[in-house]
C-alpha cells in the first residue's frame, strides 16, 4: 500500500492518483489537517508520498500532527521505506534527517524550469526525463541538503529543488503533480501572495502556461510515478 500523506484539504495528490491508479497500485490518503492519522508501524507501507502545505515545518505548536508526521518519517527512513517529498514534504523530510529549513533567497509562485545535476541525471527517479523539467512552484522556504544527501536538481531562484537521502527516499520542492482545477484552487486561495506590483506573473499567465505545456508536464509525472514504482519494487 502506498500512503498518500496530505497537510492540508486544499492540496491533494493531483495526477499522483491517475498515475498510480492506471501503473495498478494501491494507495490510502491520509488527511492529517482532519485528524486522521499516520500508521503506528510501517508493516503494510510499501511507499510514502508526502503532500505539500502553506504551513513551516517549525510551527509545530500550531500543526501538531506536524510532530507525528517528522516521527513517522524519520521511521519510514529507519525502515528504508521508499519516501518520495513534494515541497513541504521535501522540507519534511530534511528536517527528519537533521538538514535545517529556512526562508528561501526568493519566493517561488508559478512555472519554472528547473535543472537536473550529473548526480540527478544518473539517478533512477529521473530516468527517461531531459536535462530539466518544466515545473509548477509555490513555497516561500527552502531546505538545506541532508548530511550524506545528493543535490539532484537546481534552479537560477532557490539553489536546492530535489535530492536523494539514503537508499530510496527523495524530495522534490517542487509540484509535478498539480492539475489546473488544483491550481485554480490555490490561486483562489492563496492569490494575494501575487497580487504585488514586484511580481511579473498574473494569474491568467499562471494558467495559460498550464494548458500550454500539459502534455509535457503530465508525461514528466508518468516517468516519475512509473520510476518511483520500480524503487519501491527493487526495496
Amino acid at each position: 500500500m502506498i500512503y498518500i500523506i496530505k497537510n492540508i484539504i486544499i492540496e491533494g495528490p493531483g495526477n499522483f492518483t491517475d498515475c498510480f491508479r492506471k501503473l495498478g497500485k494501491e494507495f490510502r490518503i491520509i488527511e492529517l489537517s482532519r485528524g486522521e492519522k499516520l500508521p503506528d508501524d510501517n508493516r503494510n507501507v510499501d511507499a510514502v508520498v508526502v503532500l505539500g502545505g502553506p504551513m513551516n515545518v517549525y510551527e509545530e505548536e500550531k500543526y501538531l500532527f506536524l510532530k507525528d508526521e517528522d516521527m513517522f518519517l524519520k521511521k519510514a527512513l529507519r525502515d528504508e521505506v521508499p519516501i518520495l517529498g513534494i515541497c513541504l514534504g521535501a522540507q519534511l523530510l530534511a528536517k527528519a534527517c537533521g538538514a535545517k529549513v529556512k526562508k528561501a533567497p526568493v519566493k517561488e509562485i508559478g512555472w519554472y524550469k528547473v535543472n537536473l545535476t550529473s548526480e540527478g541525471m544518473s539517478e533512477s527517479i529521473f530516468n527517461g526525463l531531459s536535462e530539466w523539467l518544466d515545473v509548477f512552484q509555490w513555497h516561500g522556504d527552502t531546505f538545506e541538503i541532508p548530511k550524506n544527501g545528493i543535490l539532484l536538481a537546481t534552479s537560477d531562484h532557490c539553489i536546492n529543488q530535489a535530492f536523494k537521502v539514503g537508499k530510496n527516499a527523495y524530495g522534490f520542492q517542487f509540484h509535478p503533480e498539480v492539475t489546473n482545477q488544483e491550481i485554480i484552487k490555490w490561486l483562489d486561495e492563496y492569490g494575494t501572495e501575487i497580487n504585488k506590483k514586484d511580481w511579473a506573473v498574473t494569474k491568467k499567465d499562471i494558467l495559460n502556461r498550464y494548458f500550454k505545456i500539459e502534455d509535457r508536464y503530465k508525461q514528466q509525472l508518468n516517468i516519475i510515478c512509473s520510476n518511483f514504482i520500480k524503487i519501491m519494487k527493487s526495496s
